[in-house]
């Protein structure tokens, strides 16, 4: 893909153990007093999410993220970022949208024409849906070296709990 083209990304974190929320929904398990003391060896973090020029998320994702911020602060700062929702959300700040209907023509009507760098940050659900609809052009996978043994599944939250599914595996980054 040229550098100036569309592109949507899925990100996801997992436990080594490939779950993405525990039973009762929560990601808790993100938060680790360990210290990696070797860094990040990949691209600087403010240049790398400078370059993301829109996220999107569903509505579970949106309201953890709101609850978070009260203690943590807005993780995607001013970049606009779009819930997909069927509900009626309030948006806490101005530079999110509500989104609710066709997700082909959210893509092609919306974020198309006005970015080039779109991050799908969750949930699965959504996720699933973007897949299904071949909307997305790659997953990026942050692995949290923790096993939960229990709780939403990355594979079968995108719904390939019966069948393999093959990618092409991009270079692999060690930020630890």
């Amino acid at each position: 893909m040229a550098n100036d083209a569309f592109k949507i990304t899925v990100h996801m974190v997992s436990s080594l153990d490939g779950i993405i929320a525990k039973k009762d929904n929560s990601v808790s398990w993100f938060d680790t007093p360990d210290n990696f003391d070797k860094g990040v060896s990949a691209q600087n973090p403010e240049e790398f999410l400078k370059a993301i020029d829109c996220y999107v998320m569903g509505s579970r994702t949106y309201e953890h993220a709101v609850e978070l911020s009260k203690e943590y602060g807005w993780a995607y700062g001013d970049t606009p970022t779009i819930v997909v929702s069927s509900r009626n959300l309030k948006p806490e700040r101005k530079n999110i949208e509500v989104f609710s209907g066709d997700l082909v023509k959210l893509v092609n009507e919306k974020l198309k024409p006005a970015y080039k760098n779109v991050w799908l940050v969750g949930g699965p659900n959504l996720a699933q849906q973007f897949m299904r609809l071949k909307l997305a052009d790659e997953i990026r996978l942050t692995i949290i070296p923790i096993i939960l043994g229990d709780g939403t599944y990355f594979s079968k939250a995108l719904g390939w709990n019966n069948h393999y599914t093959c990618w092409m595996l991009l270079p692999i980054k060690t930020v630890w």
